[in-house]
C-alpha cells in the first residue's frame, strides 16, 4: 500500500476494484398498512443484516415507522441493487409472516407483505456539482 494512502473504512477494495457504493432504500408494506411495531422492526433489521451479509453488503443504518422502513446499504459493484432489494424484501416477508402470523394477518391479507415498488437513491461521496467541477478541471492532454 502506498505511504500516501490512508486507510478509509468507507472505501472498500476488491481484487481489481476500489469502491464506495451506498444506497438509501425505502420499502413500504402492501397498501401502506401500519404493520410495524418496535419488536417487528428490530427483527426486520436483524433479517436485513443477514441478507446483506450474504451478498457481501453491509447494512449501515436501519429505521422505520409504522408504515415504512429506511435502509442505508453499502454494497459491492458485483451486486445488482435490484437483486439485493428483491432478496431483502423476499426473505424478510417470508420470515416476518412466519414469526408474527396473527399480527401481520390483521393488517395484510393474501400472500403479499411488501409493496412491489421501492425507493432507491445513490448517496455518499461529494455533491454532483463538486464532481462535475472536478471533471471539468482535469488537465486534458493537447
Amino acid at each position: 500500500m502506498s505511504p500516501r494512502w490512508e486507510p478509509n473504512p468507507e472505501i472498500r477494495r476488491g481484487r481489481s476494484v476500489v469502491y464506495a457504493l451506498h444506497a438509501h432504500l425505502v420499502f413500504t408494506p402492501k397498501y401502506r398498512r401500519g404493520v410495524f411495531t418496535d419488536e417487528i422492526l428490530r427483527r426486520c433489521a436483524d433479517i436485513m443484516i443477514e441478507v446483506c451479509d450474504s451478498f457481501g453488503a453491509e447494512l449501515l443504518d436501519f429505521n422505520g415507522e409504522e408504515d415504512h422502513v429506511h435502509l442505508l446499504v453499502h454494497y459491492p459493484p458485483k451486486v445488482a441493487l435490484s437483486t439485493l432489494v428483491n432478496s431483502l424484501k423476499g426473505v424478510s416477508a417470508r420470515l416476518l409472516r412466519k414469526e408474527y402470523p396473527a399480527h401481520i394477518r390483521t393488517y395484510l391479507w393474501g400472500g403479499h407483505f411488501w409493496s412491489p415498488s421501492y425507493f432507491a437513491a445513490s448517496c455518499g461521496g461529494a455533491p454532483l456539482s463538486i464532481i462535475k467541477e472536478y471533471i471539468e478541471n482535469q488537465k486534458r492532454p493537447g
